[in-house]
């Protein structure tokens, strides 16, 4: 931040702007501009008389403006930056104009539409805010984090990713810097975590894209991804580097492959304050969906079976948190690892096959619990066969294998269980293991559906139904807030936990039909109520070093509203 410029108090609500500046380099900053909004005696007092038209417009009448002009843009990519052009003129109005289209405008600054911005990246880059590191200047690290202009008690947020992977377009190297970026504007659109808080990060540790690297185009460094030691100590003095500078931010990793999301989490959670939403965050939401299912299903959680399809870094974090639920719902650790059947490529994971990656063996079964199946190969157990044999009660699908959850499948499992809840929640839909309308009316509505891509409500038998998006951003902005509010010192398996017990305890609808999960266009109310029960739990462990007197007034305080900040005019 500028403090020789203006200075801005965004710990609150809505701090009082103190504006020394002058002149087009007040019109030329997105986070002190109104544009149109500045009063004549405002234009007057900053030199702004002759260069703006002489209308005055309210934020209200900006945002009708901006309404024509993003409606008669055609595709979602061009939506994005227009977006984006807005942003880096006028921070306020970009927010307020999210906040207020924030259902029909979540997917354009973030998934699904973020995935064609990262592959074009390089192709389209018109500058971008955040801080870009090198494996080839790791000396460097420190130096890139201070270029971005905030001190230690400015940041909140530290987002970083190395692009290993992308959604599910696998290694977008460089690129991958836009889905730090679109990360912290879902902070602050659904959370309120003020813009000047956070800090995208790349880790450019190189590509093994080869389209990318034959590219003449192409930003990031040119050569193959460095993996090893090498990587390790890159990392290691990214997060030394982080901790030394912004010692009361939370580190948040995202879109590590499998192979290092996984051991870097496991590395530093309990070194520092830090969080995998690909791990922790996609786990936390699917647990709420599933307890919310639970509570329908009318079978009590510590008797269901589960069965994950996909045993990737977010299938295995899924059935982390779920193992978590049922110890605490009365089962023994090795009780709660009984309940569950998961599946990588080849198939159910048995302890006795190879390729079983160390984050999945916990899961595997032993080859005599699956002795006198009926199957055609037993060192390749399909879901179809386990189903056949096992009708587990709640099927989890990670695996991107689009229509792997079959018609056949659900009707054998509707063949023991009454109500089971079925969870698609590959991204985007065209990798979804099947969709909700087919699910709904193969169950004649007894499945209980969630899924990780949005879909429209549609109608089955007369009855509306909606269905509940596991999204992810339903939990981590508002465990973000959560820990920013109390300066949590570590995020802990429990606070993760609270976040999925807090949104699975919001008030859903009992009509025939109701979704399991809060609607999106919900996403203010339920940041506020996760980012309660997150500050709770880390106040009741001790590992907050903040414990407000009213811990709700504290939170509503943080939750940072796009509107104009009132102006003191300074010499």
């Amino acid at each position: 931040m500028r403090k020789q410029d203006y200075e801005l108090d965004t710990t609150t609500r809505n701090g009082v702007l103190k504006l020394r500046m002058r002149g087009r380099n007040v019109l030329n900053d997105p986070m002190v501009t109104k544009g149109t909004a500045f009063t004549h005696e405002e234009r007057k007092a900053l030199g702004l008389s002759g260069l703006l038209p002489s209308g005055v417009t309210s934020i209200e009448e900006q945002i009708r403006r901006l309404n024509q002009q993003y409606d008669r843009v055609s595709t979602n990519l061009a939506k994005n930056i227009f977006l984006h052009d807005l942003r880096a003129r006028n921070e306020v109005l970009f927010y307020r104009f999210i906040a207020e289209r924030l259902e029909e405008t979540l997917p354009i600054i973030y998934t699904p539409t973020i995935g064609d911005v990262i592959e074009r990246f390089s192709y389209e880059f018109h500058g971008t805010r955040a801080v870009f590191t090198s494996i080839d200047r790791p000396e460097m690290i420190e130096q890139n984090l201070m270029d971005f202009g905030l001190d230690a008690d400015d940041v909140d947020l530290v987002v970083a990713t190395d692009s290993g992977g992308i959604l599910g377009i696998g290694d977008q190297g460089i690129g991958g810097v836009q889905i730090a970026i679109g990360k912290l504007e879902v902070y602050t659109a659904a959370a309120g975590i003020h813009p000047k808080r956070a800090i995208p990060v790349v880790l450019d540790v190189g590509t093994d894209n080869l389209g990318l690297l034959n590219s003449e185009l192409y930003l990031g460094e040119r050569h193959p991804r460095v993996t090893g030691q090498r990587y390790d100590e890159f990392i290691d003095a990214f997060v030394k580097a982080v901790n030394k500078l912004f010692p009361n931010a939370l580190l948040h990793w995202e879109d590590f492959g499998t192979a290092n999301a996984h051991r870097i989490l496991s590395k530093y959670k309990d070194e520092c304050c830090t969080f995998n939403d690909d791990i922790q965050g996609t786990a936390a939401v699917v647990l709420a969906a599933m307890l919310s299912g639970v509570r329908r299903s009318g079978l009590a959680l510590k008797d269901h079976t589960i069965a994950v399809y996909g045993a990737g870094t977010a299938g295995i974090g899924i059935a982390d948190i779920i193992r978590s639920a049922l110890v605490k719902a009365g089962l023994t650790e090795a009780e709660a690892y009984k309940k569950f059947w998961v599946f990588n490529s080849r198939g159910l994971v048995v302890d006795d096959l190879k390729g079983v990656r160390d984050f999945q063996m916990p899961y595997a079964r032993k080859r005599a619990d699956v002795k006198g199946w009926k199957v055609a190969d037993p060192r390749s157990i399909t879901l179809e066969e386990t189903v056949k044999n096992l009708h587990p009660t709640i099927l989890i699908g990670c695996s991107a294998q689009p229509g792997a959850f079959t018609k056949e499948i659900i009707e054998e499992l509707l063949t023991e269980v009454k109500r089971p809840i079925i969870m698609p929640l590959s991204n985007p839909t065209s990798m979804a293991e099947a969709t909700p309308s087919d699910l709904i009316e193969w169950s004649d509505a007894r499945a209980l559906v969630a899924t990780g891509s949005p879909y429209p409500a549609f109608r089955y038998n007369g009855t509306s139904y909606t269905i509940a998006q596991a999204n992810n951003a339903l939990i981590f902005p508002g465990l973000g807030l959560g820990v920013s509010v109390v300066k949590a010192r570590r995020v802990t398996d429990s606070m993760v936990y609270a976040a999925a017990t807090g949104l699975a305890g919001i008030g859903s609808l009992r009509r025939p039909g109701a979704g399991l999960l809060p609607s999106m266009r919900d996403l203010r109310m339920v940041a506020a109520t996760v980012a309660l029960a997150v500050a709770q739990q880390a106040i009741e462990e001790g590992v907050a070093q903040v414990e407000p007197e009213n811990l709700l007034d504290a939170v509503w305080d943080r939750m940072w509203t796009p509107d104009y900040p009132p102006l003191e005019i300074a010499d």
